[in-house]
């Protein structure tokens, strides 16, 4: 396996010098930079590539899960901090592990594992056939055949992906909702929210703040509504 390119970012000296002491037990690990908040790792982004970020949360001007919110396509994230109570926030953001500190060389080790699986684990086995009107999706090794216009919408479950169907039939599907809307038609699906994607000709009424498809109200994230919006005018 090629070396993971990390990112550290902490406003506490000390835990930046003890991420680059476990990171630098692990051949594979590569920091290709370290700073001290989220505003600095914003521009670091834009210089060097990286292929994982040990993020802090709680830091000043601004918090981890906004930098992670602000990033159109981010890197995989490790959370590392001292606070249980934003673990619900961090895994609705799709991250790879949350470590809380102090955090010991064996929990920092499993949570470089996860990523090294989650790289290594093949995307969704969605099958395209021609241009064609379905799918089929790998589900237990046994390929299901779904018609796309039966699909209402599109959930994400962190490794999983559910599928809601108008015959209130919900398929769940291993991967991320990113890799799975790579393989529908653009022009029939789009993204509404960090957790959701919907058909397009399924939406029955919708406003600024939410999308209502077959008594099911989505919410509309603040980073998808435009594209979101574009589709109807």
């Amino acid at each position: 396996m090629n070396e993971i390119r990390c990112l550290l970012v902490d406003d506490e000296p000390p835990a930046i010098e003890l991420l680059l002491k476990y990171t630098g037990m692990i051949d594979q690990l590569n920091v290709v930079s370290h700073c001290h908040s989220a505003v600095k790792a914003f521009e670091m982004l834009r210089q060097v590539e990286v292929d994982l970020i040990f993020l802090d949360i709680r830091m000043p001007v601004l918090n981890g899960l906004d930098f992670i919110k602000s990033l159109k396509s981010p890197p995989a994230i490790i959370l590392t901090t001292a606070y249980r109570e934003y673990a619900l926030d961090g895994y609705d953001l799709d991250i790879v592990d949350y470590l809380l500190k102090p955090i010991s060389f064996d929990r920092f080790l499993k949570a470089v594992d996860r990523y090294r699986s989650r790289i290594s684990a093949p995307a969704p086995q969605v099958q395209k056939q021609e241009p064609s009107n379905h799918i089929f999706v790998n589900i237990n090794k046994t390929h299901h055949k779904i018609v796309l216009n039966e699909i209402l919408y599109i959930e994400s479950l962190k490794d999983y992906v559910r599928i809601h169907t108008k015959s209130k039939e919900k398929l769940v599907v291993k991967g991320n909702i990113g890799s799975f809307m790579e393989q529908l038609p653009q022009n029939e699906f789009v993204r509404i929210h960090r957790s959701f994607a919907v058909a397009i000709s399924q939406v029955d009424s919708y406003n600024q703040a939410e999308v209502k498809i077959k008594g099911n109200k989505l919410p509309i994230g603040s980073s998808y509504r435009n594209e979101f919006l574009s589709q109807f005018q």
